[in-house]
């Protein structure tokens, strides 16, 4: 198994352990920008009205903390079945709405309970099959998921950065100022600072910008009365706790899971690119203990009464601006999250977040999300069936929301596929590159023939292959050396004046190149020829091209009988 290599921007790496006190406030970072989300669970008790107790409504809300806090910390573990071993917070998951709008409106909570619970177990299956189906989530897909999940965010965003939200529709100045200063707070610390200032931008940026929401007025008095009226300590629990299952609505929860799985996939595949300077591909085996947390994030809350949980790609890119990517910073969010379940007062702090400090904390990361998954799309060659499912994918899904009414008429069942534009723009990813990778061939051919233009030949047949396949640049191009070296030095030196074949075949892990020919053999030096050798002895420039080609291949092996070469070239991918 190959290290990972830590990027420079990092400042806590994966593996790193921060100081405790360190560790705490990175936490309570996160937990900050995890209190967005609970929007979804308030948006549910608001559509149950009179038929929810204020009692029950607030310990959904801090059950559904709780759920968060526990699947934050399964999701950081790096031993066993369960967990990606990365930081990768858990959230309210914006796949489940659509379903659980449509359970609470069917047989209320009880309902939403045993159908939440029910899916999650469903996610935990699956997740013990995710490694036999990496063909289901090459680079364009997960780099496509994951460049959407910012994407989508964006007019979130911008519309409570500006004010807009709840029963808010008026643009105040005040409010746009708001955002203004606790946005350039944190990327002015961001980029102008180091150490400290710079681990810790978003809280400052968003203490900051409370701070001039209460002078501004925008934190009104109304909001710090209810933030003064909350207990202190309170056990949460739902009254008259029932579950209940309705077969009916198991197509909508499979499908609000399998979005949730699919954002999952790329919010992990986040994680590992941005911990590692050698990343080459998604790691199946991470992946899929990432989604066995991810059906636990949903079990637990219909389990112990909350709403389903996902990975938060928000906290994903919180931790890239701040260069602290540590899993352990998972275990002191999730604890904190868990600790504020049981203190209202101190949990309400963030519930009357003003919409210009949320907007503006969710522009901040969201910026880095859209970049890691440009970054990731493009980390492979493309060629123009990979461009259709890139391209493609990403109109369907922004259609989503920029045209709503294109998908009014679609049965309730299905409407958890187009709740958002990730969940459809995902679906469409997986679905055309199944359908457009069917006549590709993992195996190809050319024959070289003495007097043709070989340079040209082979590099334009393996680029066309490199973006047939996906490939990584840099390996189609020593591959494209090696092969053109060793074809340059057997028609050069008169080793053959036959024609040279030339068989390339490819697997996600693998490139491989068997070149086949009639005459004399090519040598592979182990050491470099001197200049004096090249000086005097002809044979010389002929074992320097061997010695090149060893470099440009992982591994050389020669074959020989009855005048008959076989040269293999093996490259890592």
């Amino acid at each position: 198994m190959v290290m990972q290599q830590k990027p420079q921007n990092l400042i806590y790496g994966v593996n790193e352990k921060p100081r405790l006190a360190t560790n705490l406030f990175l936490g309570l970072q996160h937990v900050m920008v995890i209190f967005i989300s609970l929007v979804l669970p308030v948006a549910i008790i608001h559509e149950m009205g009179g038929n929810i107790s204020l009692f029950n409504a607030r310990s959904f809300i801090s059950l559904t903390m709780i759920a968060g806090g526990l699947t934050t910390i399964l999701q950081a573990l790096k031993r066993g079945p369960v967990g990606s071993g990365y930081l990768c917070p858990s959230v309210s998951g914006p796949s489940y709405f659509s379903a659980s709008l449509l359970a609470v409106q069917t047989g209320g909570l009880s309902l939403l309970f045993g159908m939440t619970g029910f899916v999650g177990f469903v996610e935990v299956l699956f997740s013990r099959i995710m490694h036999r189906l990496r063909f289901l989530f090459p680079t364009e897909v997960t780099g496509t998921v994951v460049t959407l999940v910012g994407l989508v965010i964006i007019p979130l965003a911008v519309e409570t950065a500006v004010g807009l939200g709840y029963n808010d529709n008026v643009i105040e100045t005040r409010e746009i100022f708001v955002a203004v200063i606790t946005f350039g707070t944190m990327v002015g610390l961001n980029v102008f600072t180091r150490g400290k200032l710079k681990l810790y931008c978003v809280i400052i940026g968003m203490v900051t910008g409370y701070l001039v929401s209460i002078l501004l007025g925008i934190l009104t008095q109304d909001s710090l009365q209810q933030l003064k009226d909350a207990p202190l300590f309170n056990v949460p629990y739902i009254k008259g706790m029932s579950w209940s299952f309705k077969p009916s609505l198991m197509i909508p929860f499979i499908v609000a899971a399998l979005c949730s799985t699919l954002k999952t996939v790329g919010d992990i595949a986040a994680c590992q690119r941005i911990n590692d300077t050698r990343w080459k591909r998604p790691d199946m085996k991470s992946i899929s203990g990432g989604i066995f947390a991810d059906g636990i994030g949903a079990v637990l809350p219909g389990l112990i009464g909350g709403f389903g949980q996902s990975t938060s790609s928000s906290n994903v890119g919180l931790s890239v601006a701040t260069g602290a990517t540590s899993r352990y910073i998972a275990f002191s969010a999730g604890g904190l999250l868990i600790i504020l379940a049981f203190l209202p007062k101190l949990s309400n702090i963030f519930l009357i977040m003003p919409l210009p400090v949320m907007g503006s904390a969710i522009i901040f990361v969201v910026a880095f999300m859209i970049i890691q998954g440009l970054q990731i799309i493009m980390s492979r060659m493309m060629d123009t069936r990979k461009i259709f499912v890139v391209g493609t994918s990403i109109i369907l899904g922004l259609s989503v929301d920029m045209v709503p009414q294109v998908y009014e008429t679609v049965h309730p069942w299905m409407k958890p596929i187009f709740s958002s534009s990730l969940s459809f723009g995902a679906v469409c990813a997986v679905v055309l590159n199944l359908i457009l990778r069917i006549g590709i061939s993992k195996k190809k051919t050319i024959t070289m023939k003495p007097g043709e233009d070989t340079n040209k030949v082979i590099f334009d047949f393996m680029e066309k292959l490199g973006g047939v396949w996906g490939a990584r640049r840099e390996v189609i191009f020593n591959a494209s050396s090696a092969i053109n070296e060793v074809v340059d030095a057997v028609y050069t030196f008169n080793l053959t004046t036959k024609p040279v074949n030339v068989e390339v075949t490819f697997d996600e892990l693998n490139l491989n190149v068997s070149i086949s020919y009639s005459g004399d053999p090519l040598q592979f030096p182990a050491k470099k020829p001197s200049r004096e050798e090249l000086e005097l002895d002809d044979e010389a420039t002929l074992k320097l091209s061997g010695y090149m080609i060893k470099k440009y291949a992982d591994k050389v092996t020669v074959q020989g009988k009855d005048n008959e070469v076989k040269i293999y070239l093996h490259f890592e991918h």
